[in-house]
């Protein structure tokens, strides 16, 4: 076939002697080739050498100097087939623009398409027909990327990498033995289970499972690799969700033999003459009354000029040390994670609960911070010292509480009478703290936590929601002051470090925030100046406390801002309107902190400023990002686990009236929020004899009556169903 293009418009006309130009500018950005062959390699060469408008490909196929034609044609088709190239009708060949690749991960499948994150920007939404047999979890290169109206779309080019996914979810059987199981997370859709790959799992059950391809490349099957027992057990559920989540739940041998050997270890003479000796300060801990792992002490006592803080950490840096098997793990689990029926701790037992936990009546080494604060709170002096102490009170937050109200027992009152000077010091000084923290603009948003009251079969019998008394404001007050301290340090000494950063909402979504607000009627002028400050943020917040819309709002405003994390800047926590902060405070179920305690610690033993940010540059760089990886998997798992354990409580209640307020809307429903924080769906086709219309963002109105569905409102429901297994929980209308 004639072609119509004309003549060629390449870097020079073919047959003239060959010359070699440098690569355009744009391949500069190319992502690495996935060519592999000799042939293929030429091809390419050949390709950008004579520039982007195409080649015929006769001419390329001189131009490449491949003078066999079926292995001219074989790695011209690889090439096609890896997405390198493109061949039109008329034989013209052409490369795939640089600019229109990316590496991305696949982040979630549905039956008909998926979605994956690039490293910058936003998901990118693929159909299902151009995944190219990319799964969960897969490193990709995306191609042929569009901007549409709801969002950018692309196609999967190649794999780069294969995840090994740790897959769960629930079987399914009918009543004709045919079985599939519903992927928990983000795959989407249900995939078939030959019987023969059942592995003796009964309907409702929870099972780890193995993706198997079908004949046209689509993940569409699953083998089961293991049975955790009966979807109905949230306790069960908790169990495949750390198994998916990726979760370590048992210690190397070599850990637990190290643990074993540290754990023996005793307060020598040797360490009291070479640390502060504070064994006779009033000293005190105050934890929750089940609390094992007490990794903080205070001591407080006013001044002339104002007062001297103490807050003793376990030295964890002092039994942890860098590159031993203890160390390695803790670096990989990151964090201790917390479920309603265990904890699973970044730390033996041996340690956390044990020789590095601050029991009272017995010598401990410590990680002091000692400052000094001004009679306005604020902090004139710091310094870090290794200590030895010997705390005289094992508090309770409860029973701090009654001191503080004026209610507790003589028996209360005799047990805090050792340190009643130092927590009442302690007291003014916090309540200073947090009169400060409030004046600068720091945002006293709430989360909504619940506990789980679990019963001895591990059911969750009641939802309770986590009250923060004033002891516990104590607590927080002074480990804030600490941590800041920690910050200061280092900024002083110009070391390498870790910082809890909090950077400032994107203007775009606090832009959606204020339209969500003036719609629901709740005042908000101080955010939309160019760039609002936390004290605005703050100012809304205060402006809802006690109303109906105080939940929604502190939700709103959590989902606006970027999530906390560590790194190794300082970025300011915008969330506390401080310009520096980390974390100093719990090294016993924090890495980064253990971390900031191994930097400091050499900062304390007076090593040369230079060798410490040779030694600690890297290795600060890795724990921040390592640290953060592992704090969203904790936090993913711990909700995950929540929701299994809410709605086990609610299965119990089905058939209940309850009041709640509508917390999200939907094209297809909306979701209602009840005071025990348990969340549910409503259909719209549960509203009989409504037509409505969705305003796309927080309203359904009917178009028959006028009756309204929106954000903040309360409304009536029945519980009408909870899937353990899926943590869902439906609702119906008190009156359709």
């Amino acid at each position: 076939m004639k072609n119509n293009r004309g003549p060629h418009k390449g870097g020079r006309g073919f047959g003239e002697p060959r010359r070699v130009f440098g690569a355009p500018a744009e391949d500069a950005y190319r992502l690495p080739s996935a060519a592999s062959t000799p042939e293929e390699l030429l091809l390419l060469g050949a390709l950008k050498r004579c520039g982007g408008d195409g080649v015929p490909s006769k001419s390329l196929q001189r131009e490449a100097g491949i003078r066999d034609k079926d292995s001219f044609y074989k790695a011209l088709k690889s090439l096609e087939e890896l997405k390198e190239v493109t061949v039109d009708k008329d034989h013209w060949v052409k490369l795939v623009p640089p600019a229109k690749e990316i590496e991305a991960e696949i982040v979630s499948l549905s039956a008909r398409f998926g979605f994956a994150k690039p490293k910058i920007g936003e998901d990118i939404f693929i159909p299902g027909r151009d995944l190219n047999g990319a799964f969960l979890g897969d490193k990709v290169i995306l191609w042929d990327l569009q901007k549409r109206d709801r969002g950018p779309s692309g196609k999967v080019k190649r794999i780069v990498e294969r995840k090994e996914n740790k897959l769960t979810g629930t079987v399914h059987i009918n009543e004709h033995g045919s079985a599939v199981v519903t992927p928990d997370g983000p795959v989407r859709y249900d995939m078939e289970v030959q019987a023969a790959r059942l592995g003796g799992a009964k309907d409702g059950d929870k099972v780890l499972i193995e993706p198997i391809q079908d004949g046209r490349g689509d993940w569409s099957q699953a083998a089961v690799k293991y049975v955790f027992g009966t979807g109905d057990r949230a306790r069960v559920c908790a169990d495949a969700i750390i198994e998916r989540c990726g979760i370590p739940t048992k210690f190397p041998s070599e850990v637990m033999a190290q643990a074993e050997k540290i754990s023996r270890m005793t307060v020598t003479q040797a360490d009291i003459d070479e640390r502060l000796d504070l064994r006779d300060e009033p000293i005190f801990t105050i934890d929750s009354a089940d609390a094992k792992d007490l990794d903080d002490a205070v001591s407080a006592m006013k001044t002339v000029d104002g007062y001297t803080l103490g807050v003793h950490i376990a030295d964890v840096s002092h039994y942890v040390k860098a590159g031993t098997p203890i160390d390695t793990e803790a670096f990989l689990r990151g964090t201790s994670v917390y479920f309603a029926d265990r904890v699973i701790p970044m730390l033996p037992e041996a340690l956390s609960n044990g020789v590095c936990s601050l029991n009272a009546g017995t010598e401990k080494l410590t990680f002091s911070a000692l400052m000094d604060f001004d009679l306005d709170g604020n902090m004139i002096d710091y310094r870090f010292e290794k200590t030895v102490i010997n705390s005289k009170v094992r508090g309770v937050y409860s029973e701090v509480n009654e001191i503080f109200k004026g209610t507790a027992s003589p028996k209360i009152l005799e047990k805090y009478s050792p340190v009643m000077d130092s927590l009442m010091a302690a007291k003014e000084l916090a309540d200073i703290l947090q009169h400060n923290g409030k004046s600068r603009g720091q945002m006293d948003l709430t989360s909504d936590e619940t506990k789980f009251l679990l019963n001895e079969d591990g059911v969750c019998i009641d939802l309770l929601p986590r009250t923060q008394g004033i002891s516990e404001e104590l607590i927080e007050q002074l480990m804030v002051a600490a941590n800041c301290a920690a910050a200061k340090a280092s900024l002083d000494a110009e070391i390498p470090f870790l910082y809890r950063v909090h950077e400032k909402p994107n203007p775009d979504r606090v832009y959606e925030l204020c339209d969500l607000f003036d719609r629901l009627g709740v005042k908000c002028g101080e955010l939309k100046k160019g760039s609002p400050s936390a004290k605005d943020f703050a100012e809304v917040l205060s402006r809802v406390k006690g109303t109906g819309k105080e939940s929604l709002v502190n939700q709103r405003i959590l989902r606006t801002m970027d999530k906390a994390r560590y790194d190794h800047r300082e970025l300011g926590h915008f969330g506390l309107a401080l310009n520096e902060y980390s974390h100093f405070t719990s090294p016993i179920r924090r890495y980064p902190d253990t971390s900031i305690h191994r930097i400091l610690s050499d900062v304390v033993r007076g090593e040369d400023k230079g060798s410490i940010r040779k030694k600690y540059k890297t290795f600060a760089e890795e724990s921040a990002i390592e640290s953060s990886k592992n704090e969203v998997r904790a936090v993913t798992g711990e909700r995950d686990a929540e929701d299994c354990y809410m709605a086990e409580y609610m299965r119990a209640h089905l058939g209940e009236h309850h009041v709640g307020v509508i917390n999200g809307v939907t094209p297809k429903g909306i979701f209602v929020k009840l005071q025990n924080n348990a969340e549910g769906f409503i259909s719209l086709g549960d509203f009989e004899s409504c037509d409505f219309e969705f305003d796309g963002e927080i309203c359904h109105k009917c178009r028959r009556s006028g009756k309204t569905l929106m954000m903040g409102q309360e409304l009536a429901i029945i519980i009408a169903g909870a899937d353990v297994a899926t943590g869902r929980i439906d609702f119906m209308p008190e009156e359709p």
